[in-house]
């Protein structure tokens, strides 16, 4: 994937191999020096395994309920070229811009030695946005100085610091939005940079949290390590680099053959988000798709300059967006998934216009972009997809995240918290059938907190969580319902939500009819109910409870009316 523009997004590379195998349904041919398919497909699914089973271990270590019962992380494993191989099925918002943390980390440390692991948020680096941290870490042969690949992870760590408990505030600029880290060596050669350690430390709210969220991260790489040389002890260093390169080579042929299957031509969509939190509203978003033989522009030219409030999304979002709406559309048309990569997307060219709402620039703050922007553009994308493939491509899904942090001070233990949270909402529905309902959908692949781990780990009580009945879109297939969710403080405490789809609602597909909006509440104590716009922070008091009623997903297919009864 090539991107063009003045913001600072580089390409996403790929590993050219001359790979001769053939896209699904083809004869089965060797690949390389000799990997044949069947072999290939054991490969793929060695190095997916070893990043879940880097996931399990982040999970099981972790401190936060953010990242312990929601799973907000992700973990992937990376060619010695820096190239992404395996990914595990975790947050595609955080799969699809982590190469390019990986790309800056290497390109700013230069040589990674062995024990060395680097440490990075900045969303002007690859990041997304300053919660999620990534660390990088080489990987290489026991007893010699061959580098096998890089185990990466990125977690949403529920405070970094910021103007608000939780580091998702309605900021002007990044600066307001918590600590930003770029490349840096948080370990050296198996010991940590203690100064480092400490002062990232003493600029959050929670920091034993941290140091529990931050070692989770550490052995998830140990994991992913230790696989990687297990498993060239016993395939040999050859095979299995060269495996590596073959399944990228082989994601990138499965790309072109289902761009093949696309009519050549230009299909264009728009859509708007809300508003920035700062007053500004309707703001637009537009993309343009040339499909061309073996060759994808993905063109954003006509969206919105970067706004005040931090809805802005780096270049890195963007580019997630775009390989995982890709990634989505080429698999529904060959009826198979890509390896768990994806490949290179070399056949894709994305355009972004500069210091634009796609292609932030520092200092403009990026919070919401990462969480509520990149769910527009990965809306704006399917519309663009729909125009030209109508009978694959879904109605929209809720389009939002329903982002919720909630700090002040716990009065069981007089220590500081900070909580971080998402709703799920509907799916749309789509031509093979119902959209699902209370889920999280596209970028978000999270779960919720689950009310006993909620209300043992903060000062809180929740008093209605349902499903939304009939809040998804009527159709042939209807799209799935959002969610209620209200959450009663029990101290005081500061509260922002970061919502979207509060005014414009999912759309249907093929005839179907619209989801609902989503709605914001604020319930006093004494029983007062207060609207709240989508973007808002705000001091709430012991007692008072905060709903949050989540979208409902397009249906899809124009409903048939029912016919007069039968006498």
């Amino acid at each position: 994937m090539k991107s063009h523009g003045d913001a600072e997004a580089a390409p996403l590379k790929g590993a050219g191999n001359g790979a001769k195998i053939t896209p699904a349904g083809g004869p089965t041919q060797t690949v390389g020096g000799g990997l044949d398919a069947v072999r290939l497909e054991v490969y793929r699914h060695l190095f997916t395994a070893l990043t879940e089973e880097m996931g399990a271990a982040l999970r099981r270590a972790a401190y936060s309920p953010n990242i312990k019962e929601r799973r907000d992380y992700s973990c992937a494993l990376f060619s010695p070229a820096g190239v992404v191989v395996a990914q595990g099925d975790h947050m595609p918002v955080h799969l699809g811009a982590m190469p390019m943390s990986v790309e800056a980390a290497l390109r700013e440390l230069g040589v990674l030695e062995s024990g060395d692991v680097a440490c990075l948020n900045d969303p002007f680096r690859g990041g997304t946005h300053l919660p999620d941290i990534t660390l990088v870490a080489p990987v290489y042969a026991p007893h010699a100085p061959t580098l096998l690949g890089y185990v990466a992870s990125r977690a949403h760590h529920a405070d970094v610091g910021g103007s608000t408990p939780g580091s998702m505030p309605l900021a002007r600029e990044i600066y307001q939005e918590g600590l930003r880290l770029p490349p840096v060596r948080l370990v050296r050669r198996g010991e940590r940079v203690q100064d480092l350690w400490r002062l990232l430390l003493a600029n959050v709210r929670t920091p034993e949290e941290r140091e529990g969220d931050l070692d989770a991260q550490l052995a998830a790489l140990h994991t992913g390590a230790r696989r990687l040389e297990e498993l060239v002890a016993r395939r040999g260093e050859p095979v299995v680099l060269e495996a590596m390169d073959a399944l990228v080579a082989y994601a990138d042929r499965l790309v072109l053959a289902g761009l093949a299957r696309i009519t050549p031509g230009r299909y264009r969509a728009e859509d708007v988000m809300d508003d920035d939190g700062f007053g500004h509203s309707e703001i637009p978003i537009r993309v343009a798709l040339d499909v061309r033989p073996e060759r994808l522009v993905v063109d954003f030219t006509g969206s919105a300059p970067q706004t005040e409030g931090g809805i802005n999304a780096v270049a890195a979002i963007t580019a997630s967006a775009t390989r995982y709406v890709v990634r989505c559309v080429v698999e529904a048309l060959l009826g198979e998934p890509l390896p768990a990569g994806g490949g290179s997307m070399r056949a894709v060219e994305l355009r972004l216009p500069p210091r634009s709402i796609v292609a932030a620039a520092a200092p403009a703050g990026v919070a919401a972009g990462n969480v509520e922007t990149s769910q527009r553009i990965t809306d704006v994308l399917l519309r663009a997809f729909a125009n030209a493939l109508p009978e694959v491509v879904p109605a929209l899904s809720q389009g939002t995240m329903n982002n919720i942090t909630v700090g002040g001070l716990d009065p069981r233990t007089d220590a500081p918290f900070a909580y971080y949270e998402t709703v799920g909402g509907g799916m749309g529905a789509g031509p093979q059938g119902p959209g699902l309902s209370g889920v999280h959908t596209h970028m978000s692949n999270s779960l919720n907190t689950p009310i006993e781990a909620l209300e043992h780990a903060y000062p809180f009580r929740i008093v209605e969580y349902s499903i939304r009945r009939g809040s998804g879109g009527a159709g042939v297939h209807p799209g799935g319902d959002g969610l209620r969710r209200d959450l009663a403080v029990l101290t005081d405490a500061q509260v922002t939500l970061l919502c979207e789809r509060r005014h414009h609602p999912p759309t249907g597909a093929a005839g179907g009819s619209d989801g609902a909006p989503g709605e914001n509440l604020l319930i006093r104590a004494d029983g007062t109910e207060e609207c709240l716009p989508g973007k808002v922070t705000f001091y709430a008091r012991a007692g008072d409870v905060v709903s949050v009623s989540s979208p409902g997903g397009g249906g899809w297919g124009a409903p048939q009316p029912r016919g007069d009864a039968a006498p």
